[in-house]
């Protein structure tokens, strides 16, 4: 498989021209047209001459929709494909203040949590940073933004696979993406989704990120946490949490604590007692998502009416809390429904 030129960074891409004798202001003309969404070979401010040489070393296409699906509520559902043919998914979702795109950094995800889509058949292969931008870029195109007039205001890590598990690769995109060559996103407006890998935590505050934190922990305790995330039997909530303080103190952004409400496991209200003497200590805010329907995991989630309520019982003890608005579900787009297989496509 060849590489993605998306993975460059303007500067690299210059020298890259360097090294092929060509001139280097060259490189923002390609940078522009990948930034616009568009592929090598549709880039009409470079000589063919300058495209072969780029494709003899890149993959012409960014990642392609292969399939979209549009939900009741206006959600929009993405198919990706590819160069070497794997599929990954991703979701771009309509709010007041704008639009959020909900992107994959892996095709799989080696993490096995129960209650998730996106792992049932482990990690195929990480992302690289080009891909991973690309998801933007294409989408970016198809509703009508550019480089300079982008349509996409907010992006959240949270489609297949763990961002930190893919770090380096998911780092470099952070920085491609938020950079003031490119399309510019604040790193305020790019959330992250960790089931909670502390060395991961502890990189993200060593390379400076200001990205928002989100930690999905889903268990008010580790013995519980083990029976539907693989990830407990290695690392325990209170490492979690440490490092989490490390964030917030270094960066200021309280972190926010995803929590799926599985009906009979972990919504009652001794669960949400435990989870509010747990999570004391910082600023932080706990997002409750009623788990939605996934025909691999055989769980059930909590209804509505017993989420507002688990709500309100946080909320009573002090504790930062809403219930997610559920977005997609229909098309099989919500939170945990996303997968990299062809079943999804159909």
């Amino acid at each position: 498989m060849k590489e993605h030129i998306a993975s460059l960074s303007l500067t690299e891409l210059q020298e890259l021209l360097s090294q092929l004798g060509e001139q280097k202001w060259r490189a923002k003309q390609i940078f522009e047209g990948i930034y616009n969404g568009k592929s090598i070979s549709e880039i009409t401010t470079i000589s063919k001459e300058l495209k072969n040489k780029l494709l003899e070393k890149f993959e012409d296409t960014l990642v392609k929709i292969n399939v979209e699906k549009v939900g009741k509520d206006g959600t929009r559902k993405f198919v990706f494909l590819l160069s070497d043919g794997a599929m990954i998914e991703g979701v771009l979702m309509e709010y007041k203040y704008g639009r959020t795109i909900c992107i994959s950094t892996q095709v799989g995800c080696r993490m096995g949590c129960k209650f998730c889509a996106s792992g049932m058949n482990g990690l195929i292969r990480s992302l690289t940073a080009g891909e991973i931008l690309s998801e933007v870029l294409v989408v970016n195109r198809l509703i009508g933004g550019t480089m300079t007039k982008r349509e996409i205001t907010n992006i959240v890590l949270m489609g297949s696979g763990e961002p930190l598990d893919n770090y380096d690769n998911v780092s470099k995109f952070l920085k491609l993406v938020s950079s003031e060559d490119g399309i510019n996103i604040s790193q305020r407006n790019i959330s992250l989704s960790t089931c909670g890998l502390p060395n991961g935590i502890k990189k993200l505050i060593e390379d400076g990120f200001n990205i928002n934190l989100t930690i999905s922990l889903h268990a008010a305790n580790d013995e519980k946490r083990k029976k539907i995330m693989k990830v407990a039997e290695a690392v325990k909530i209170k490492e979690i949490l440490q490092e989490c303080k490390a964030y917030f103190n270094k960066t200021g952004r309280r972190v926010i604590f995803e929590y799926a409400l599985i009906k009979d496991f972990n919504d009652s209200f001794e669960d949400a007692k435990e989870l509010s003497t747990v999570l004391r200590g910082f600023p932080l805010h706990v997002n409750l998502i009623p788990l939605n329907h996934s025909y691999e995991n055989g769980l059930d989630g909590t209804n509505r009416k017993q989420a507002y309520a688990f709500c309100d019982m946080l909320v009573s003890l002090g504790m930062s809390a809403t219930v997610r608005r559920t977005m997609g579900d229909d098309i099989g787009g919500a939170c945990g429904q996303l997968r990299n297989s062809v079943a999804s496509a159909t």
